[in-house]
């Protein structure tokens, strides 16, 4: 007998995984050719992004009266919020004698510079003007056209996302690499039950992309939950923008889900080596009775989101480094 939607809807998505030592996990290397990762690279560099670049969660501005500040491609930006909440974004340098605005102070939706007390209020003032800034309600954009340098769009490309309902939550860090290496990281999923045992159990890459027009890995992975109790799912890795991977749930547990990964890149280091600002979004769904909970315990679970995003990313950083590393000497082998 079948079971009915409801009984499959409350049925416990946790499945028993049989034991398997790391070391005799099947060995993926043979399938994730390097010519596969570096096509699917250069089709998502073609792509266009309008000269967007993602800043950070929209959470996290507007808060402590000051802007928020990032150097995106050596260029330095801040952000702030108008009295009525809008996103307002401009360069971070006072027009005056050239303070940094990061420290300045947010009055009234008004920077306030605190070396002389200038004021900017979003409209251009001697010599300073704003930039396009986009609040997509999870991250916040700003659009450099000379640092692009393509046809600029008048919002971003932002990938579909759940309609509603969806709990949130950022994750960002810096690595020393280049946004590519970020992609790069992302376009090879057949690492993960290698590199992440931690978290997935039987990774396998399902389809990769191909000559037939559908240019994406779809990857059946099972999260690990504790001991040897997993949530299996099939999950969907695409690349939308030059600078952009999303991962989406597309059976079991938590379908539509996305996870958001975008690379921004910040600037010479102290060393001369690019840094890139990784910026993690998050947006979990389900259709179970029990997930209104969840949506009303958001604010607690949203450190626990970033911290396994965290997690990750500690490794995955590592990764992207080690291959900046290996392409800056010469010595990359893919």
């Amino acid at each position: 007998m079948t079971d009915s939607p409801r009984q499959r809807r409350r049925a416990l998505p946790l499945r028993s995984a049989r034991p398997v030592r790391w070391e005799h996990q099947t060995p993926t290397w043979r399938d994730a050719r390097p010519s596969i990762i570096a096509d699917a690279l250069k089709r998502s560099a073609a792509r266009p992004s309008g000269n967007w670049y993602v800043l950070g969660a929209s959470r996290d501005i507007g808060r402590g009266g000051r802007p928020f500040g990032r150097t995106v491609g050596g260029v330095e930006v801040i952000a702030w919020r108008t009295e009525a909440g809008e996103l307002r974004a401009g360069p971070g340098a006072c027009p005056h004698l050239g303070a940094p605005l990061r420290d300045a102070r947010v009055v009234c939706g008004t920077v306030v510079c605190h070396w002389h007390g200038l004021s900017l209020d979003g409209g251009p003032f001697a010599g300073w003007d704003p930039l396009p800034a986009h609040d997509d309600g999870v991250l916040a954009w700003v659009r450099l056209d000379a640092l692009g340098g393509e046809p600029p769009l008048e919002r971003p490309v932002v990938p579909e996302r759940p309609r509603e309902g969806a709990v949130d939550a950022v994750f960002a860090t810096v690595g020393r690499c280049e946004p590519e290496d970020v992609v790069a990281n992302r376009l090879d999923p057949w690492h993960g039950s290698w590199f992440h045992p931690y978290s997935f159990v039987g990774l396998t890459v399902a389809k990769a992309p191909d000559d037939d027009g559908d240019d994406a890995f779809t990857v059946d992975m099972s999260f690990k939950v504790a001991g040897r109790l997993v949530v299996p799912v099939r999950a969907v890795f695409t690349a939308p923008g030059p600078r952009t991977v999303v991962m989406r749930i597309t059976e079991g547990e938590g379908v539509a889900s996305v996870v958001e990964t975008h690379a921004t890149p910040v600037g010479p280091g102290p060393d001369g080596a690019p840094r890139t600002a990784v910026t993690e979004a998050v947006l979990a769904v389900s259709d179970r009775r029990g997930f209104a909970v969840a949506r009303a315990a958001a604010p607690a679970l949203r450190p626990l989101m970033r911290w396994a995003a965290g997690r990750l990313w500690r490794d995955d950083l590592a990764y992207a480094q080690r291959r900046w590393l290996l392409r800056s000497t010469g010595r990359f082998p893919g």
